[in-house]
C-alpha cells in the first residue's frame, strides 16, 4: 500500500478524524451525565457514519492516486488495473 501523498486530500481526512473524535467525547460526556440511551445511540450511528464516509474517502484518494501512478508505471496494462482494483476492492470489503 501507499502513503497518501495529496496534502489537500490529507488534510480533509485529519479534519474528518477529529470532528469525529468531538463526537466521540461528546457521546463520553452524555453517558457520564446520564443522558438518555436513545439519543446516546443516535449520536453513535453519527459517528459511525461520519467513519464510514471517511473510509470512502481515504479509499478514493487511494484509487486515484495509485491508478495514476501504477497505469503509468506500466504502460495502463490490464493487469496493473486489476490489482490496483483488487486492492480497492479489500479495502472497501472492511466496510460495513
Amino acid at each position: 500500500m501507499s502513503v497518501l501523498q495529496n496534502e489537500k486530500s490529507r488534510t480533509d481526512l485529519l479534519n474528518r478524524l477529529k470532528r469525529a473524535e468531538g463526537q466521540l467525547r461528546g457521546i463520553q460526556r452524555m453517558i457520564e451525565e446520564g443522558e438518555d440511551c436513545l439519543h446516546i445511540a443516535q449520536q453513535m450511528s453519527a459517528v459511525r457514519k461520519a467513519l464510514d464516509s471517511t473510509y470512502v474517502r481515504m479509499t478514493v484518494c487511494f484509487m486515484e492516486q495509485e491508478l495514476g501512478a501504477r497505469l503509468e508505471q506500466a504502460g495502463g496494462t490490464p493487469e496493473a488495473l486489476s490489482e490496483v482494483l483488487d486492492n480497492v476492492e479489500a479495502l472497501l470489503g472492511k466496510v460495513r
